[in-house]
Protein backbone atom coordinates (compact mmCIF):
# COMPACT_ATOMS: atom_id res chain seq x y z
CA UNK A 1 0.00 0.00 0.00
CA UNK A 2 1.62 3.74 -1.22
CA UNK A 3 0.01 6.32 0.82
CA UNK A 4 0.71 10.23 -0.76
CA UNK A 5 -0.13 13.51 0.51
CA UNK A 6 -1.63 15.41 -2.10
CA UNK A 7 -1.37 19.43 -2.00
CA UNK A 8 -4.43 20.73 -0.12
CA UNK A 9 -4.20 24.43 -1.65
CA UNK A 10 -5.78 24.03 -4.75
CA UNK A 11 -8.13 21.77 -6.53
CA UNK A 12 -5.71 20.91 -9.15
CA UNK A 13 -3.95 18.08 -7.48
CA UNK A 14 -6.83 16.18 -6.84
CA UNK A 15 -8.47 16.83 -10.56
CA UNK A 16 -5.09 15.47 -11.87
CA UNK A 17 -4.85 12.46 -9.44
CA UNK A 18 -8.65 11.71 -10.65
CA UNK A 19 -7.62 12.19 -14.69
CA UNK A 20 -4.56 10.14 -14.30
CA UNK A 21 -7.66 7.25 -13.21
CA UNK A 22 -9.46 7.78 -16.29
CA UNK A 23 -11.90 10.85 -14.79
CA UNK A 24 -13.64 13.07 -18.03
CA UNK A 25 -12.28 16.65 -17.65
CA UNK A 26 -15.41 17.91 -15.93
CA UNK A 27 -16.56 15.31 -13.29
CA UNK A 28 -12.96 15.72 -12.41
CA UNK A 29 -12.91 19.34 -11.86
CA UNK A 30 -16.04 19.49 -10.18
CA UNK A 31 -15.05 16.68 -7.58
CA UNK A 32 -11.62 17.89 -7.04
CA UNK A 33 -13.71 21.82 -6.43
CA UNK A 34 -16.36 19.41 -4.14
CA UNK A 35 -14.08 17.76 -1.62
CA UNK A 36 -11.62 20.97 -1.33
CA UNK A 37 -11.92 22.37 2.26
CA UNK A 38 -14.38 25.43 2.33
CA UNK A 39 -14.89 28.23 5.29
CA UNK A 40 -17.85 30.24 5.64
CA UNK A 41 -18.45 33.20 7.76
CA UNK A 42 -22.23 33.96 8.10
CA UNK A 43 -23.41 36.88 9.97
CA UNK A 44 -26.61 38.76 11.25
CA UNK A 45 -28.27 35.43 11.74
CA UNK A 46 -31.09 35.07 14.05
CA UNK A 47 -30.90 32.84 17.37
CA UNK A 48 -33.09 30.12 16.14
CA UNK A 49 -31.22 30.16 13.01
CA UNK A 50 -27.48 29.69 14.79
CA UNK A 51 -29.50 26.68 16.86
CA UNK A 52 -30.53 24.89 13.51
CA UNK A 53 -26.94 25.28 12.37
CA UNK A 54 -25.51 23.93 15.10
CA UNK A 55 -28.21 20.81 14.90
CA UNK A 56 -27.73 20.51 11.37
CA UNK A 57 -23.50 20.06 11.93
CA UNK A 58 -24.42 17.69 14.89
CA UNK A 59 -26.68 15.73 12.83
CA UNK A 60 -24.61 15.62 9.44
CA UNK A 61 -21.78 13.07 11.80
CA UNK A 62 -19.42 15.66 11.56
CA UNK A 63 -19.32 16.09 7.81
CA UNK A 64 -18.64 20.12 8.73
CA UNK A 65 -17.78 22.24 11.79
CA UNK A 66 -19.97 25.09 12.76
CA UNK A 67 -18.58 27.53 15.47
CA UNK A 68 -21.28 30.34 16.81
CA UNK A 69 -21.57 33.73 18.72
CA UNK A 70 -23.91 36.69 18.97
CA UNK A 71 -25.43 36.75 15.77
CA UNK A 72 -22.85 35.17 13.54
CA UNK A 73 -21.31 31.49 12.36
CA UNK A 74 -18.73 29.90 10.66
CA UNK A 75 -19.26 26.58 8.79
CA UNK A 76 -16.06 24.66 8.02
CA UNK A 77 -16.12 21.68 5.96
CA UNK A 78 -15.74 20.38 2.26
CA UNK A 79 -17.60 22.44 -0.33
CA UNK A 80 -19.70 19.28 -0.99
CA UNK A 81 -20.78 18.89 2.44
CA UNK A 82 -21.88 22.53 3.21
CA UNK A 83 -23.75 22.68 -0.46
CA UNK A 84 -26.93 20.93 0.71
CA UNK A 85 -27.20 24.27 2.79
CA UNK A 86 -27.67 26.47 -0.56
CA UNK A 87 -30.84 24.12 -1.54
CA UNK A 88 -34.45 24.97 -0.19
CA UNK A 89 -35.08 20.68 -0.33
CA UNK A 90 -32.24 19.67 1.71
CA UNK A 91 -31.33 22.11 4.32
CA UNK A 92 -33.30 22.78 7.32
CA UNK A 93 -36.67 25.30 6.84
CA UNK A 94 -34.91 27.15 9.41
CA UNK A 95 -32.09 28.32 7.41
CA UNK A 96 -34.24 29.46 4.58
CA UNK A 97 -32.72 32.63 4.32
CA UNK A 98 -29.02 31.37 4.05
CA UNK A 99 -29.48 29.29 0.65
CA UNK A 100 -29.58 32.07 -2.24
CA UNK A 101 -26.43 33.50 -0.84
CA UNK A 102 -24.50 30.26 -0.23
CA UNK A 103 -25.64 28.95 -3.83
CA UNK A 104 -24.05 32.11 -5.67
CA UNK A 105 -20.62 31.60 -3.59
CA UNK A 106 -20.60 27.84 -4.12
CA UNK A 107 -21.72 28.64 -8.12
CA UNK A 108 -18.99 31.51 -8.44
CA UNK A 109 -16.31 28.82 -6.62
CA UNK A 110 -17.11 26.42 -9.02
CA UNK A 111 -17.72 28.16 -12.17
CA UNK A 112 -15.77 31.49 -11.82
CA UNK A 113 -15.57 34.01 -14.51
CA UNK A 114 -13.91 33.37 -18.16
CA UNK A 115 -14.14 36.40 -19.54
CA UNK A 116 -14.65 40.43 -19.26
CA UNK A 117 -17.10 42.03 -21.34
CA UNK A 118 -15.33 45.41 -22.27
CA UNK A 119 -16.85 48.00 -25.04
CA UNK A 120 -16.80 46.58 -28.16
CA UNK A 121 -14.71 43.42 -27.13
CA UNK A 122 -14.33 40.67 -24.39
CA UNK A 123 -11.15 39.49 -22.38
CA UNK A 124 -10.28 36.09 -21.74
CA UNK A 125 -9.34 35.72 -18.14
CA UNK A 126 -8.09 32.15 -18.96
CA UNK A 127 -4.50 34.32 -18.82
CA UNK A 128 -3.04 36.91 -16.83
CA UNK A 129 -4.85 39.99 -17.86
CA UNK A 130 -1.73 42.61 -17.59
CA UNK A 131 -3.21 46.70 -17.29
CA UNK A 132 0.02 49.01 -17.73
CA UNK A 133 -0.39 52.30 -16.31
CA UNK A 134 -0.27 55.34 -18.21
CA UNK A 135 -0.07 58.62 -16.02
CA UNK A 136 -0.47 61.60 -17.24
CA UNK A 137 -0.26 63.65 -13.76
CA UNK A 138 2.34 65.88 -12.55
CA UNK A 139 2.15 64.25 -8.95
CA UNK A 140 1.31 60.80 -8.90
CA UNK A 141 3.14 58.54 -5.87
CA UNK A 142 5.81 56.98 -8.16
CA UNK A 143 5.73 58.38 -11.46
CA UNK A 144 4.25 62.00 -11.69
CA UNK A 145 5.73 64.09 -14.62
CA UNK A 146 7.32 61.23 -16.13
CA UNK A 147 5.75 61.84 -19.12
CA UNK A 148 5.45 65.49 -19.66
CA UNK A 149 3.88 65.56 -23.47
CA UNK A 150 0.95 63.54 -25.55
CA UNK A 151 3.77 62.00 -27.85
CA UNK A 152 5.33 60.87 -24.96
CA UNK A 153 2.45 59.25 -23.35
CA UNK A 154 1.51 57.72 -26.53
CA UNK A 155 4.72 55.89 -27.08
CA UNK A 156 5.27 54.82 -23.17
CA UNK A 157 1.97 53.20 -24.35
CA UNK A 158 2.96 51.55 -27.29
CA UNK A 159 5.79 50.36 -24.97
CA UNK A 160 4.05 49.09 -22.30
CA UNK A 161 1.54 47.05 -25.31
CA UNK A 162 4.98 45.58 -26.88
CA UNK A 163 5.55 44.37 -23.62
CA UNK A 164 2.51 42.51 -22.97
CA UNK A 165 -0.08 44.53 -21.48
CA UNK A 166 -3.71 43.77 -22.65
CA UNK A 167 -5.28 46.85 -21.50
CA UNK A 168 -3.68 50.84 -20.98
CA UNK A 169 -4.82 51.98 -18.34
CA UNK A 170 -4.80 56.74 -18.99
CA UNK A 171 -4.86 58.69 -15.42
CA UNK A 172 -5.12 62.20 -15.33
CA UNK A 173 -5.86 62.56 -12.07
CA UNK A 174 -3.42 61.79 -8.65
CA UNK A 175 -4.76 59.46 -6.20
CA UNK A 176 -1.94 59.13 -3.94
CA UNK A 177 -2.80 59.97 0.28
CA UNK A 178 -3.63 63.31 0.48
CA UNK A 179 -4.07 64.63 -3.72
CA UNK A 180 -6.18 67.11 -4.29
CA UNK A 181 -9.10 67.16 -7.00
CA UNK A 182 -8.19 67.86 -10.47
CA UNK A 183 -11.05 70.14 -12.06
CA UNK A 184 -12.43 68.35 -14.81
CA UNK A 185 -11.42 70.34 -18.38
CA UNK A 186 -8.33 69.91 -16.84
CA UNK A 187 -8.29 65.93 -16.61
CA UNK A 188 -9.97 65.89 -19.92
CA UNK A 189 -7.37 67.95 -21.68
CA UNK A 190 -4.87 65.28 -20.22
CA UNK A 191 -6.33 62.31 -20.80
CA UNK A 192 -8.31 62.38 -23.75
CA UNK A 193 -5.21 63.55 -26.17
CA UNK A 194 -3.51 60.51 -25.09
CA UNK A 195 -6.74 58.16 -25.65
CA UNK A 196 -7.12 59.68 -29.39
CA UNK A 197 -3.80 59.13 -30.19
CA UNK A 198 -3.19 55.30 -28.72
CA UNK A 199 -6.94 54.81 -30.54
CA UNK A 200 -5.58 55.89 -33.06
CA UNK A 201 -2.49 53.82 -33.72
CA UNK A 202 -4.71 50.78 -32.69
CA UNK A 203 -3.57 50.01 -29.15
CA UNK A 204 -5.35 48.90 -26.24
CA UNK A 205 -7.82 48.28 -25.55
CA UNK A 206 -7.87 51.40 -23.30
CA UNK A 207 -9.12 52.21 -20.08
CA UNK A 208 -9.83 55.89 -18.51
CA UNK A 209 -8.76 56.38 -14.62
CA UNK A 210 -11.56 58.53 -13.84
CA UNK A 211 -13.96 59.14 -11.20
CA UNK A 212 -15.38 61.37 -12.68
CA UNK A 213 -19.40 61.06 -15.42
CA UNK A 214 -17.54 64.02 -17.99
CA UNK A 215 -14.53 62.86 -18.04
CA UNK A 216 -15.56 59.58 -18.84
CA UNK A 217 -18.05 60.21 -21.36
CA UNK A 218 -15.00 62.12 -23.27
CA UNK A 219 -12.47 59.25 -22.99
CA UNK A 220 -15.29 56.64 -24.22
CA UNK A 221 -15.64 59.36 -27.53
CA UNK A 222 -11.84 59.46 -27.67
CA UNK A 223 -11.53 55.43 -28.21
CA UNK A 224 -11.71 54.16 -24.59
CA UNK A 225 -13.71 50.87 -23.57
CA UNK A 226 -13.07 50.74 -19.75
CA UNK A 227 -13.98 53.06 -16.76
CA UNK A 228 -11.74 52.22 -14.44
CA UNK A 229 -13.09 54.36 -10.87
CA UNK A 230 -11.03 54.35 -7.64
CA UNK A 231 -14.04 55.37 -5.82
CA UNK A 232 -16.40 52.28 -7.26
CA UNK A 233 -19.16 54.61 -8.28
CA UNK A 234 -19.89 56.61 -5.24
CA UNK A 235 -17.76 59.86 -6.18
CA UNK A 236 -20.14 60.64 -9.14
CA UNK A 237 -23.98 60.05 -9.10
CA UNK A 238 -23.81 60.46 -13.24
CA UNK A 239 -20.93 57.49 -13.80
CA UNK A 240 -23.00 54.80 -13.24
CA UNK A 241 -25.46 55.32 -16.27
CA UNK A 242 -22.81 56.52 -18.43
CA UNK A 243 -20.98 53.66 -17.74
CA UNK A 244 -24.29 51.62 -18.78
CA UNK A 245 -24.93 53.28 -21.55
CA UNK A 246 -22.02 53.01 -23.32
CA UNK A 247 -21.52 49.11 -22.26
CA UNK A 248 -18.22 49.61 -21.14
CA UNK A 249 -16.41 47.68 -19.06
CA UNK A 250 -16.08 48.75 -15.34
CA UNK A 251 -13.55 48.83 -12.51
CA UNK A 252 -15.10 48.95 -9.53
CA UNK A 253 -12.18 49.47 -6.46
CA UNK A 254 -12.32 49.89 -2.83
CA UNK A 255 -12.08 53.13 -0.61
CA UNK A 256 -13.40 54.63 2.04
CA UNK A 257 -13.42 58.45 1.90
CA UNK A 258 -11.44 60.66 -0.53
CA UNK A 259 -7.56 60.56 -1.04
CA UNK A 260 -7.70 63.22 0.90
CA UNK A 261 -9.27 61.80 3.83
CA UNK A 262 -8.54 57.75 3.71
CA UNK A 263 -5.48 56.95 5.53
CA UNK A 264 -7.38 58.15 8.30
CA UNK A 265 -10.56 55.81 7.65
CA UNK A 266 -8.34 52.51 7.73
CA UNK A 267 -10.14 51.20 10.67
CA UNK A 268 -11.11 47.74 10.36
CA UNK A 269 -12.22 44.87 12.88
CA UNK A 270 -11.78 41.85 9.89
CA UNK A 271 -10.28 43.86 6.80
CA UNK A 272 -10.88 41.15 3.89
CA UNK A 273 -14.40 40.36 5.31
CA UNK A 274 -15.26 44.13 5.48
CA UNK A 275 -13.78 45.04 1.79
CA UNK A 276 -15.66 42.25 0.83
CA UNK A 277 -18.70 43.11 1.94
CA UNK A 278 -18.15 46.97 0.95
CA UNK A 279 -17.05 45.71 -2.37
CA UNK A 280 -20.21 43.23 -2.77
CA UNK A 281 -22.54 46.48 -2.57
CA UNK A 282 -20.90 48.38 -5.01
CA UNK A 283 -21.34 45.77 -7.20
CA UNK A 284 -24.73 45.07 -6.56
CA UNK A 285 -25.81 48.71 -6.90
CA UNK A 286 -23.58 49.13 -9.94
CA UNK A 287 -26.02 46.46 -11.75
CA UNK A 288 -28.93 48.07 -10.15
CA UNK A 289 -27.43 50.90 -12.33
CA UNK A 290 -27.76 49.11 -15.24
CA UNK A 291 -24.23 47.92 -15.33
CA UNK A 292 -24.54 44.25 -16.92
CA UNK A 293 -22.93 41.47 -14.39
CA UNK A 294 -20.60 40.31 -17.24
CA UNK A 295 -19.08 43.78 -17.14
CA UNK A 296 -17.70 44.19 -13.46
CA UNK A 297 -14.59 43.74 -12.11
CA UNK A 298 -13.57 44.66 -8.29
CA UNK A 299 -10.21 46.06 -6.99
CA UNK A 300 -9.69 45.42 -3.55
CA UNK A 301 -8.08 48.96 -3.44
CA UNK A 302 -4.26 48.20 -2.15
CA UNK A 303 -3.22 50.75 -0.95
CA UNK A 304 -6.68 53.25 -0.19
CA UNK A 305 -7.40 53.44 3.14
CA UNK A 306 -5.59 50.67 4.50
CA UNK A 307 -2.49 50.01 6.53
CA UNK A 308 0.57 47.86 5.70
CA UNK A 309 -0.52 44.84 7.83
CA UNK A 310 -3.67 45.36 5.98
CA UNK A 311 -2.43 45.21 2.57
CA UNK A 312 -0.76 42.24 3.44
CA UNK A 313 -3.91 40.08 4.65
CA UNK A 314 -5.51 41.72 1.80
CA UNK A 315 -3.03 39.55 -0.30
CA UNK A 316 -2.69 36.41 1.69
CA UNK A 317 -6.75 36.45 2.11
CA UNK A 318 -7.49 37.62 -1.66
CA UNK A 319 -9.67 34.56 -2.31
CA UNK A 320 -12.22 35.67 0.05
CA UNK A 321 -12.80 38.78 -2.36
CA UNK A 322 -12.75 36.36 -5.63
CA UNK A 323 -15.17 34.53 -3.86
CA UNK A 324 -17.80 37.30 -4.38
CA UNK A 325 -17.93 35.95 -8.17
CA UNK A 326 -16.89 38.65 -10.30
CA UNK A 327 -13.33 38.91 -11.60
CA UNK A 328 -10.69 40.82 -9.38
CA UNK A 329 -8.09 43.08 -10.15
CA UNK A 330 -5.43 44.28 -8.20
CA UNK A 331 -3.48 46.92 -8.12
CA UNK A 332 -0.14 46.51 -5.84
CA UNK A 333 2.26 48.61 -7.77
CA UNK A 334 4.70 49.82 -5.98
CA UNK A 335 2.85 50.47 -3.28
CA UNK A 336 4.36 51.77 -0.16
CA UNK A 337 3.31 48.02 1.79
CA UNK A 338 5.50 46.84 -0.61
CA UNK A 339 8.62 49.10 0.89
CA UNK A 340 7.09 48.41 3.95
CA UNK A 341 7.55 44.56 3.64
CA UNK A 342 11.06 44.65 1.47
CA UNK A 343 12.50 47.84 2.53
CA UNK A 344 12.69 48.77 -1.32
CA UNK A 345 12.34 52.76 -2.02
CA UNK A 346 9.27 53.60 -4.38
CA UNK A 347 11.57 53.02 -7.60
CA UNK A 348 12.61 49.81 -7.10
CA UNK A 349 9.49 47.65 -6.24
CA UNK A 350 9.26 46.47 -9.07
CA UNK A 351 10.36 42.85 -8.30
CA UNK A 352 8.27 43.05 -5.40
CA UNK A 353 5.73 44.02 -7.61
CA UNK A 354 5.69 41.29 -9.78
CA UNK A 355 6.32 38.99 -6.63
CA UNK A 356 2.58 40.30 -5.62
CA UNK A 357 0.78 39.78 -8.62
CA UNK A 358 1.91 36.19 -8.83
CA UNK A 359 0.49 36.01 -5.20
CA UNK A 360 -2.69 37.48 -6.21
CA UNK A 361 -2.79 34.50 -9.69
CA UNK A 362 -2.42 31.96 -7.20
CA UNK A 363 -5.03 33.22 -4.99
CA UNK A 364 -7.55 33.57 -7.86
CA UNK A 365 -6.95 37.51 -8.92
CA UNK A 366 -6.99 37.92 -13.08
CA UNK A 367 -5.92 41.16 -14.14
CA UNK A 368 -2.77 43.36 -13.16
CA UNK A 369 -2.65 46.89 -12.94
CA UNK A 370 1.15 47.80 -12.91
CA UNK A 371 4.17 50.20 -14.00
CA UNK A 372 6.80 47.38 -15.60
CA UNK A 373 4.94 45.42 -17.79
CA UNK A 374 7.51 42.74 -18.68
CA UNK A 375 8.68 42.25 -16.00
CA UNK A 376 5.38 41.47 -14.33
CA UNK A 377 4.61 39.52 -17.32
CA UNK A 378 7.41 36.89 -16.59
CA UNK A 379 6.25 36.45 -13.40
CA UNK A 380 2.75 36.29 -14.18
CA UNK A 381 3.56 33.63 -16.80
CA UNK A 382 5.49 31.11 -14.59
CA UNK A 383 2.63 31.52 -11.58
CA UNK A 384 -0.07 31.01 -14.42
CA UNK A 385 1.83 27.75 -15.90
CA UNK A 386 1.15 26.11 -12.39
CA UNK A 387 -2.31 26.97 -12.62
CA UNK A 388 -2.78 26.09 -16.08
CA UNK A 389 -0.45 23.50 -17.40
CA UNK A 390 -0.23 22.99 -20.71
Amino acid sequence: MNVTALAAQTPEAVRAALAARGWEAQPAWFAAVGIQQLVVLIEDITEAEREALVHWSAKSGGGADVLTGAGWALVAGAASRIAPLARYDRAPAELARLAPALGRLLAARAEPPRSWAIRGAELSLESPVIIGIVNVTPDSFSDGGHLPSVEAAIEHGARLAADGARLLDIGGESTRPGAAAVPVKEEIARVVPVIAGLAKRGLGPISVDTRKAEVARAALDAGAAVINDVSGLRFDAGLAAVAGDAQAGVILMHMRGTPDTMDDLAKYGHVVAEVAAELGGMAERAERAGIARERIVVDPGFGFAKTATQNLRLLDELATIVALGYPVAVGVSRKRFLGAATGRPVEDRDRATAVGCALAWERGARLFRVHDVALTREALALASATTNPT
